[in-house]
């Protein structure tokens, strides 16, 4: 019966996440709003968790996310090992013969809402300017951080603000620059490249570097080929039809 719960609210998630990325992505804004660089951030450097291994840059991110929403930075081994635990029992089965050594995106957007953070929902974007336009409204909105799926689906980082040619709830605005927390850090990896310190704003040229679509993947067709993200939402009768 849990098995079969799970499998249902992963899917409904999945659903949902569509719904909602097409919502952040067009929702209007004034297209005569003047603007001017701005600069948003909700993460202090002490909220950065490096993670205790190779896998768990899922309860790593988590856990960063959940110091950057609550009072006091909780950077123990034991709290990572326990939101990576959670990640991982909700994330979808993998195809028969593969097994699972980390967490889904699922399962970390999953992991959050179960621990009173959400709501948050994972979206997928057809570029990078559109991930990025739907990270900063979505951090505007909410005032939470937004999760990244790096390296093709391999590895997670937390996105903590952004520099934009102006608010991005008052005009057309573009992002320069993503202001980043990589757990893996201060670790490099031989495909990618070396990880960016802690609250390191990388332009959109660096960022793309690691930042690249989802390789395709059958239990989540949806992302495949796309930009993927964990983004808080704040629901709205618009969203609600």
């Amino acid at each position: 019966m849990q098995a079969r719960v799970q499998r249902t609210t992963v899917g409904r998630m999945t659903r949902l996440a569509m719904a909602c990325a097409l919502a952040l992505a067009v929702a209007p804004t004034p297209a005569s709003a003047a603007t001017k660089p701005y600069v948003f951030d909700l993460g202090a450097r002490s909220d950065f968790v490096s993670q205790t291994n190779l896998v768990q840059c899922v309860g790593a991110s988590m856990q960063m996310m959940l110091n950057m929403l609550r009072p006091g930075a909780d950077r123990t081994a034991g709290t990572q090992l326990q939101l990576q635990d959670l990640a991982r029992a909700w994330s979808p089965r993998r195809p028969v013969g593969r097994e699972r050594r980390g967490a889904s995106v699922v399962g970390w957007a999953s992991g959050l809402n179960l621990v009173g953070a959400g709501p948050y929902l994972v979206v997928g974007t057809t570029t990078l300017d559109d991930a990025m336009q739907t990270a900063a409204r979505a951090m505007r909105l909410t005032g939470k951080p937004v999760g990244l799926l790096m390296w093709r689906g391999r590895h997670a980082w937390v996105m903590s603000g952004f520099h934009a040619t102006g608010d991005p709830l008052t005009g057309d605005v573009r992002v320069t620059a993503a202001i980043v927390e990589d757990p893996l850090y201060p670790r490099d990896s031989r495909t990618w490249g070396p990880s960016p310190a802690p609250g390191e704003a990388l332009t959109m040229r660096e960022l793309g570097r690691q930042f690249v679509p989802r390789r395709g993947f059958s239990s989540l067709t949806a992302l495949s080929g796309k930009y993927v993200l964990v983004v808080p939402f704040q629901f709205t009768m618009r969203t609600m039809h």
